[in-house]
């Protein structure tokens, strides 16, 4: 098992994030299925299964970075702020379909609110973030910045 470098992301950083986009596809294409096709709505099992698997992998994900921070690439203010976005919200998300969840079992309806408001908008502004991370590592990739060889192979 490789570590993270100064030069390249190690193999736990590196499962982490392609699992958490994973498990993002997986959400978003069984919610957008389940949302268009009422007779598809199961599909909202593993759409909430799948989510706190990527709820978990995230809360692993900013251990492992925050204890191999020193290690890890060094990226720019820019860069920081968009991966604290992305970070925040792929915690937030999740924990309001959680909240939602609890809010229609327990009754307390002020929860199921909460969710039924922010849960799905939040969720588009996630993938909007997610769409421009992959976007802006390309684009570096093109100006020979090499970010994408960090994540995905050698430097």
């Amino acid at each position: 098992m490789k570590p993270d470098t100064q030069n390249r992301y190690g193999t736990i950083s590196r499962l982490l994030h392609w699992g958490i986009f994973l498990g993002y596809i997986g959400m978003f294409a069984t919610a957008l299925i389940a949302k268009f096709n009422p007779d598809l709505r199961f599909l909202l099992q593993p759409h909430q299964a799948l989510g706190m698997a990527v709820l978990v992998l995230t809360v692993l994900r900013i251990v492992w970075a925050a204890v191999n921070a020193k290690k890890r690439p060094k990226n720019d203010i820019k860069v920081k702020l968009g991966h604290f976005a992305l970070y925040a919200l792929m915690l937030i998300v999740p924990v309001l379909g959680v909240l939602r969840n609890a809010g229609r079992e327990s009754g307390n309806q002020m929860l199921v609110e909460l969710g039924n408001n922010l849960h799905g908008e939040l969720a588009i502004v996630l993938l909007l973030l997610i769409v421009g991370h992959i976007a802006m590592a390309i684009i570096h990739q093109i100006k020979g910045e090499k970010v994408m060889n960090k994540m995905i192979g050698n430097p």
